[in-house]
């Protein structure tokens, strides 16, 4: 696989993400500035993670009918949708505009996630051989990070300039940008799975598939470690009695942490096993979660955060590699589609979980309580094998 392939990929998705992250951040301060209560903040935000879950499997089949260009092609002009409404709604008052950043808030919602499906299946067709597909997944796991950095940012900058109009019209040119990693791919790299008139199985017989449902469940466990991180991070920072910057900069330090290990697995993945390493990740998150209630300066729970970074920070790409391994021929954007489904799922339902679990029963037990999860689920990394086919 060259590097231009996997540049193309990654630019592609960090188009896409920052579309995403940019018109979140600029459509809930706008509507705050417009006087809307966080209520409604709320439900705006709800409409980037319900999109996906959607449209999710649609996706999934998309990719699998139609390959890499049309569905990427499709994400983008959604995603320019998204944006020409939110721009529009800049133009209008009272409920119209907040209902037309709820429409873009769907759209732009949902074309990163479809292409996000179209380009994590090209990754793992396109590489050779196990030790490959970890490498470009650690690349494209990069994309968001950076995503959440330049669409918020680029967005904030326009805001302070001239307005939100111009904030929005500052992201219009991100999805040019993957339509621009379009032509970087040749046609015949990535290729559909699903015949023209073949008619497609049930969504529902790909669970069947032996240690899909398995793996499912453990990705599941460590995103929800990261809901729990970003929810009771600062809420115990602040009964601890840390500044707002104190906790951001806590936060920070896990996403770097995050990054720096992402951009590391690449260049050691050849000594890597994704089921031992699974492991130990869920055996280090459960550690770092019985920990975090316990400490009391910014300096320890910095600390802890680098730890989470590295052991949540190395599982997606062994989850993908894993993914990829245990999905039937020709069904590999259905199965990245029931991830997906499953993340957006637990991101939109956890926090309002959480909330109500943290007046119960403290957030301190609510780490001990998930983390004990994790480490009890670690025996099911044990079960999760390689098929013989895949393996070379």
């Amino acid at each position: 696989m060259s590097a231009s392939f996997v540049l193309a990929l990654v630019v592609g998705q960090l188009g896409l993400h920052a579309v995403m992250a940019g018109v979140r951040m600029a459509a809930s301060l706008q509507t705050l500035r417009e006087g809307y209560s966080a209520a409604l903040v709320g439900v705006l935000m709800a409409l980037f993670a319900a999109a996906p879950v959607v449209l999710a499997w649609h996706s999934g089949r998309l990719a699998d009918r139609h390959g890499y260009h049309f569905p990427v092609k499709l994400a983008a002009v959604c995603a320019m949708t998204g944006v020409l409404l939110a721009c529009g709604s800049t133009l209008l008052e009272g409920w119209p505009h907040f209902l037309v950043l709820c429409a873009s808030a769907a759209c732009t919602g949902a074309a990163a996630n479809m292409g996000m499906l179209a380009i994590q299946r090209a990754a793992a067709q396109a590489a050779a051989n196990p030790t490959e597909q970890v490498r470009v997944f650690s690349w494209l796991a990069v994309a968001p990070s950076f995503a959440n950095v330049i669409g918020p940012v680029s967005a904030g900058f326009a805001i302070d300039w001239g307005g939100f109009f111009w904030a929005y019209a500052t992201l219009l040119l991100l999805p040019l940008l993957t339509l621009w990693s379009l032509k970087q791919v040749p046609h015949g790299a990535v290729r559909p799975s699903i015949q023209k008139g073949e008619s497609p199985e049930s969504a529902w017989s790909l669970l069947r598939t032996p240690g899909l449902r398995r793996l499912l469940f453990v990705n599941w466990l460590m995103s929800t470690c990261w809901d729990v991180h970003s929810f009771a991070v600062p809420i115990l920072g602040h009964e601890r009695g840390f500044s707002a910057s104190t906790i951001g900069l806590i936060l920070g330090t896990f996403t770097l942490s995050v990054t720096l290990v992402r951009l590391g697995i690449p260049f050691v993945a050849q000594h890597m096993r994704e089921r031992v390493v699974m492991r130990y990740a869920m055996w280090g998150t459960a550690l770092v979660f019985l920990l975090y209630p316990l400490v009391q300066t910014p300096w320890q729970m910095g600390v802890l955060a680098v730890l989470l970074g590295v052991t949540l920070g190395g599982t997606q790409p062994m989850v993908m590699v894993m993914l990829h391994h245990v999905t039937p021929d020709g069904r590999h954007g259905e199965s990245i589609a029931f991830r997906s489904i499953a993340i957006n799922m637990s991101s939109t339902a956890m926090p309002l979980i959480f909330g109500l679990a943290g007046v119960a029963i403290g957030v301190g037990s609510l780490f001990w309580i998930v983390g004990g999860a994790v480490g009890a689920g670690s025996w099911l990394t044990r079960k999760l094998r390689v098929p013989e086919k895949n393996s070379a």
